[in-house]
């Protein structure tokens, strides 16, 4: 008994971390110049707030966003992008793209950054991507200012010392400390991480 509760915790712990798009090496990350300061835990939610660039779904008027760096190409920003969902009525959250995996990920973060409903666009999205047909069509031509806003959003990312995405920057609702995590996680370990949790 002893030696399946301690298996247990360890097997969903290497299983979470396996969630998550790593940075492709030989990719060229878009970065931006300016400020490449590291970010510290306790500034990151401030920072996202300040500088980052996404787009809002959920309920609208809570205090407390949960934000999550995504790559338009991982399928696991896919399946947290499902798995927040049943969420949608309590928290807030703000899908902040970057381009850390192919060529794909800025045009298609920028088409859903411009998309006239982001929300519907993105769900289009995952759910081509999740069935291997690469997401949403998007013009190659991104805007410099669009593109640009990519650039700063990959380097928060970089900033924050995040090697993977999805990447969740949240302050958890009960304690008020500010929570990250890398890789996908289902409903309920969202809202646990949030502090929706029971």
């Amino acid at each position: 008994m002893k030696l399946r509760s301690f298996l247990l915790p360890l097997i969903t712990s290497i299983a979470l971390t396996l969630a998550a798009c790593s940075k492709e090496a030989g990719v060229d990350s878009p970065t931006a110049s300016g400020d490449s300061a590291p970010i510290a835990l306790e500034q990151a939610h401030d920072a996202l707030a300040a500088e980052g660039k996404g787009f809002t779904v959920g309920a609208l008027m809570s205090a407390n966003p949960v934000y999550v760096l995504f790559d338009p190409q991982c399928p696991h920003c896919a399946r947290l992008w499902e798995a927040s969902q049943p969420l949608l009525g309590k928290a807030k959250f703000i899908w902040v793209p970057v381009a850390i995996l192919n060529a794909s990920s800025a045009p298609q973060g920028a088409a859903l950054l411009g998309a006239p409903n982001p929300a519907e666009a993105m769900t289009e999205h995952e759910k081509s991507l999740l069935s291997n047909q690469g997401g949403i069509s998007a013009s190659a031509q991104v805007p410099d200012e669009v593109m640009n806003q990519i650039k700063r959003n990959t380097e928060l990312l970089n900033r924050l010392g995040a090697e993977s995405v999805p990447f969740i920057v949240a302050h958890n609702l009960r304690t008020g400390q500010v929570v990250t995590q890398s890789g996908a996680l289902p409903t309920d370990a969202l809202a646990e991480l949030i502090g929706l949790g029971q």
